[in-house]
């Protein structure tokens, strides 16, 4: 075969890899998922173009990803990963890159995924890699909220969120609006939970035509979750009955058991521990499946405070061992610290003041380490509802302190720029 005919056999043998492809998209987005798996499957095994390879391999990382079939989605990101070195293109190598952070972040494997974050972010790549940073810098936001590093994790999602404006990215701002609701939820500034969801449903009703039902199940989540902490517990229960109702018709387990859990939780702040206990159960099913442990220390610290309130104390600590494994294997600080502080409250009652102590110095060392505390009146933040702001700088005190105190920047890069002898 001459040099002319072999270069029109590999051209043809593109254009058939990318109407497979184009294919198997069309399949997958009218619902048909196990026929679109079918396609890019036999597409992998078939093609020897190394592009359309690193394309299919996308939509199986895509697709295997809203299944919350996290280690296949792993897997794919390593072959992908191999494609894009073999093609020596930093494009190919930043998306490739991001795939694995991705698959990372989902496995709560957050310290790798900070590092694949960092290594996109230091590739020379073209616009078209720039255009990703956005979703990196969420990832990575993502990241440092599950090892419960705040100020970080805030910094990471107002990146994003420059990106997102910057490139008129309104699927990207509405992920990003959600991350920022959860961030507030774990600091306790219920307004601005409520708040970002709020935000992201918004995008989802002006732009959202043409999107993925997941951005409206997403921020209806969100925005229940923000409910229950707001105690409007009617209005918590129709948004999350609304995020499931998606979950359930698009096949995503991941939300699926986001929803349970946060059922559940409703049903607990209901006092209706015996409608929770059966939705703890079968959230904890999935994620255990799925390989969520983050959402797997959130289920066990549930079920603590369900057995607590029927006094059942040993039950109750069984469940917060299990919780505090799954949290120091994560390094998720903050569940770490909700353990200590139920443990102690338990052993107070049994009256073990050793063990009361324990917990208590424990707990302290996990308040220390998060650094949750406003800079200008010392107290703890995230231990109560109270209204935050964070400054550009990402630092986060007491909206009232920084109202009273009139003080001109942030006073803790105020305090770290003094130099010794100037003090």
């Amino acid at each position: 075969m001459n040099i002319f005919m072999r270069h029109l056999a590999a051209e043809m043998g593109q254009d058939q890899t990318k109407q497979q492809i184009e294919k198997g998209l069309r399949l997958y987005q009218s619902n048909q998922t196990d026929k679109a798996l079918h396609v890019w499957t036999k597409v992998l095994e078939k093609t020897s173009d190394p592009g359309g390879k690193f394309r299919v391999l996308g939509c199986l990382i895509t697709a295997h990803s809203e299944m919350g079939k996290y280690k296949d989605m792993l897997k794919y990101a390593l072959e992908q990963i191999d494609t894009a070195r073999e093609m020596e293109d930093p494009d190919y190598l930043t998306e490739g890159y991001l795939n694995l952070a991705r698959s990372n972040e989902k496995l709560c494997e957050f310290q790798k995924t900070v590092s694949y974050c960092k290594t996109c972010l230091n590739m020379q790549g073209t616009t078209v890699s720039l255009q990703l940073n956005g979703q990196v810098c969420l990832s990575m936001g993502n990241a440092y909220l599950g090892l419960s590093v705040f100020q970080k994790a805030l910094e990471s999602y107002e990146k994003a969120l420059r990106y997102a404006h910057n490139n008129d990215d309104k699927m990207l701002e509405c992920r990003v609006c959600c991350s920022l609701g959860n961030i507030y939820v774990q600091l306790k500034d219920y307004e601005k939970a409520l708040f970002f969801p709020c935000k992201a449903a918004e995008l989802v009703n002006d732009y959202g035509k043409g999107w993925s039902l997941k951005y409206r199940a997403m921020s209806q989540y969100h925005m229940s979750v923000a409910y229950r902490k707001l105690d409007r517990l009617a209005d918590a229960m129709e948004c999350c009955e609304e995020s499931m109702k998606i979950a359930l018709q698009h096949g995503d387990r991941p939300l699926q058991a986001l929803c349970l859990l946060n059922f559940a939780d409703i049903h607990r702040y209901r006092h209706a521990v015996d409608k929770a206990f059966p939705r703890y159960d079968s959230a904890l099913a999935i994620m255990t499946e799925i390989g969520n442990r983050l959402g797997q220390t959130q289920v066990y610290l549930g079920v603590a405070k369900c057995q607590l309130l029927k006094k059942e104390l040993d039950k109750a600590l069984e469940s917060l061992q299990r919780a505090q494994e799954l949290a120091d294997g994560m390094g998720n600080k903050l569940c770490t610290l909700k353990v200590h502080c139920l443990s102690e409250g338990v052993y107070q009652s049994r009256k073990q003041q050793e063990e009361v102590r324990e917990q208590v110095v424990k707990f302290l060392q996990c308040v220390e380490e998060l650094e949750l505390y406003c800079g200008i009146c010392g107290e703890s933040i995230g231990d109560r509802d109270q209204k935050l702001q964070a400054l550009p700088c990402s630092h986060i005190y007491h909206l009232k302190c920084l109202q009273t105190n009139g003080t001109k920047g942030c006073p803790k890069c105020f305090k770290s720029s003094m130099k010794p002898g100037f003090v």
